[in-house]
């Protein structure tokens, strides 16, 4: 891949491109102490409405405002067609390989994807061996990142299928868009992401276990401290459902209740925001004061649904992230529609020679972790992280995967300085259940720090409304 760099609203002759013509034109027209007077205006409401992210370790403080951008991400609407079709495509061959490794195990069996990185997977869970989840879905709720290089073509980045989290930002960035810039929506026909909470509670009604016509949802949180607790407190309010802890649940007649000031209400689907090891003290971790005690049971009975299902973990790996276009041709007999980025896996010995030789210009990547956090980024690396990254793959090279380092798509941005341009990606959410289906939209994070190519949240990155145009 060369390093060319994407840039979303110029051309590389440097005329506008007709996506962006429109809003580029009222831009133009925009005094720099008016853009200053709505950024500003931005961060007040949200750290009024508190939306916010807390960060672990921070010395400064447990909370920490997201930054919001003014300048839009647009996606033209053909474009748009051909990323869902990719994700639909995408999402649906995870579901088929997670009900695969936890039944029968063909694509294992058919030497399509080693048993080790599955079944040796830290979140690969025996527990699950058997279980019929309702519909055969596992991911219900899946946010899949996306990154723009080179010419412009969009290669997936990674599978987010446990908890993942952001759909609120984008939701309240939508929200403030129209709020600062109402006269925009007018002339742009910006398609519509605000049903996604309607969308949401109807995809999970739709998975509650069998026979249940009107089933009960709530919202399983860690509680207040967690990172993502604004999210957890806005989609149940969003969704009309009650957003709970693991000590307003209980289990008794192989049933989920939860405590309410009127007696004891059977809950049917359990929207979980808790991470798999902290579900169940009785068979997960025994010190987990989140969970609540003999949900497994209940849920191996079939007598509550878990959004996500237990489990999925292992299908977000990224030690099993370069097979997905492999699950995609097993199981749906189709080419991806959405490339991977080339990966090379340092458990192979070549392919670990290969990143060894190569580590000042790749990226390092621990294949359990997540949020910018276990990576070396080569080219913007010290010599002292590199040496350090070398000794960690020589000591553990199934622990890594490498891969190029993409020159991410940038996006005009407003900053202190005015208007530049900053890396970004995007991650839209995709709902299974009976159907798979999603809003025209995502979250787009932006590399706030100039040069960086990390968008996360908890390392300094913010946030744009994303605009999927109508037809």
């Amino acid at each position: 891949m060369s390093p060319t760099t994407f840039n979303e609203m110029y051309a590389a002759d440097g005329g506008v491109r007709s996506h962006y013509r429109q809003f580029q034109s009222w831009l133009s027209r925009q005094s720099d102490d008016l853009m200053r007077l709505k950024r500003a205006e931005a961060d007040l409401v949200f750290r009024r409405v508190g939306i916010t992210f807390a960060v672990y370790g921070d010395g400064a403080g447990t909370e920490r405002l997201i930054p919001f951008d003014v300048i839009p991400r647009i996606i033209p609407a053909a474009e748009w067609r051909r990323l869902e079709a990719g994700l639909r495509q995408r999402v649906k061959a995870l579901n088929l390989f997670l009900h695969d490794i936890y039944h029968e195990g063909e694509i294992v069996r058919a030497g399509k994807i080693p048993a080790e990185p599955v079944f040796g997977n830290s979140q690969f869970r025996p527990q699950m061996k058997g279980i019929d989840v309702p519909g055969g879905i596992y991911a219900h709720i899946a946010g899949i990142d996306i990154v723009r290089a080179d010419a412009g073509e969009y290669y997936v980045l990674e599978d987010n299928l446990r908890v993942p989290s952001g759909v609120s930002y984008m939701l309240e960035d939508r929200r403030m868009m129209m709020r600062l810039f109402p006269d925009l929506f007018a002339v742009n026909r910006v398609s519509p992401v605000e049903h996604y909470p309607d969308l949401l509670l109807e995809n999970l009604r739709s998975v509650a276990p069998v026979g249940v016509s009107d089933p009960t949802v709530v919202l399983l949180t860690p509680g207040m401290y967690n990172s993502a607790y604004f999210e957890h407190a806005f989609l149940a309010q969003q969704m009309g459902i009650e957003l709970v802890e693991g000590q307003d649940l209980f289990v008794q007649d192989a049933s989920v209740f939860m405590r309410t000031t009127r007696g004891p209400m059977r809950v049917d689907v359990i929207y979980r925001r808790i991470d798999d090891d902290f579900l169940d003290p009785q068979v997960f971790r025994r010190d987990s004061t989140l969970g609540v005690p003999g949900l497994l049971e209940v849920y191996r009975a079939g007598r509550v649904t878990l959004a996500n299902a237990i489990g999925t973990g292992v299908a977000d790996d990224k030690s099993i992230y370069p097979f997905v276009p492999d699950m995609i041709e097993f199981y749906l007999g189709e080419k991806a529609l959405l490339a991977n980025v080339p990966t090379y896996k340092c458990r192979n010995r070549d392919e670990l020679e290969y990143a060894l030789e190569r580590l000042p210009e790749l990226v390092i990547k621990e294949v359990h972790n997540a949020g910018g956090y276990g990576m070396l980024i080569g080219p913007t690396a010290t010599r002292e992280e590199i040496d350090d990254f070398r000794v960690r793959l020589r000591s553990n090279p199934k622990n890594y995967i490498a891969q190029p380092t993409l020159a991410l798509s940038t996006c005009p941005t407003y900053v202190d300085s005015g208007v530049a341009t900053r890396h970004i990606d995007l991650r839209p959410f995709v709902l299974s259940g009976k159907e798979v289906s999603m809003v025209p939209g995502g979250l787009t994070r932006v590399a706030l720090r100039e040069g960086s190519l990390v968008v996360n949240s908890s390392q300094g990155g913010g946030t744009k409304d994303t605009w999927v145009l109508g037809r």
